[in-house]
């Protein structure tokens, strides 16, 4: 009998207390999220801070938009970022270029995958499917349509995006098998602020 591993990546981490509210209910990874058009940017400074009280078994993900890579490499190296998440148009050779991070690209997807784009990402170690809106990067509290995934075997392991909530988490892991599974304004009282009962409904539902 196939047995899913639990992985849940809080994303849009902006305050402490939220991020260890988070590592105390289980977290895989947390991201921080560098740009600036986001609702839930955070400046280096202050996700450095964040990072730093993080238990070590915490995978700290720096989130980008087409971001300069001197830019990135100095956020990264700065804040001590294990993990970075690429969330717009780079190109492979571009996320090839960050040795030593986990290196996470994120795919929008529309009514189907882009399989020829997809296999030119190697080296990658994980995709990001989120569901597709225009001029939107992510956080839209929109699913996708799930059926698309199954029985497909995809070049990389793959983290669910895309309008998670309490509601839904379980079905996710049912029936699509992520690797992990991301959630941002699911589980929010506002923008970057996350709910203390939304977070532990989501935690407590995704392993059943």
């Amino acid at each position: 009998m196939r047995v899913n591993i639990i992985r849940i990546k809080i994303c849009g981490i902006t305050h402490k207390e939220d991020a260890l509210m988070a590592c105390k209910m289980g977290a895989w990874a947390l991201g921080f999220v560098f740009y600036k058009k986001s609702p839930r940017f955070i400046p280096p400074i202050e996700a450095k801070k964040i990072i730093k009280a993080l238990p070590p078994f915490v995978v700290p993900v720096g989130v980008f938009v087409n971001e300069n890579e001197a830019k990135v490499q100095q956020i990264a190296d700065f804040c001590h970022l294990r993990a970075l998440q690429f969330q717009g148009e780079e190109p492979p050779g571009y996320c090839r270029r960050f040795k030593g991070y986990k290196i996470i690209k994120a795919v929008r997807v529309k009514e189907r995958l882009n399989w020829s784009q997809m296999e030119s990402f190697e080296g990658i170690h994980y995709y990001l499917l989120d569901a597709y809106e225009p001029g939107r990067r992510g956080g839209t509290g929109k699913t996708f349509n799930w059926e698309i995934l199954k029985h497909k075997r995809l070049p990389r392991p793959f983290i669910l995006s895309g309008g998670l909530n309490p509601q839904n988490v379980a079905q996710a892991f049912k029936s699509v098998s992520p690797y992990a599974v991301d959630v941002s304004s699911g589980v929010e009282r506002s923008p970057g602020r996350k709910d203390e009962r939304l977070l532990a409904e989501f935690f407590g539902n995704a392993s059943q």
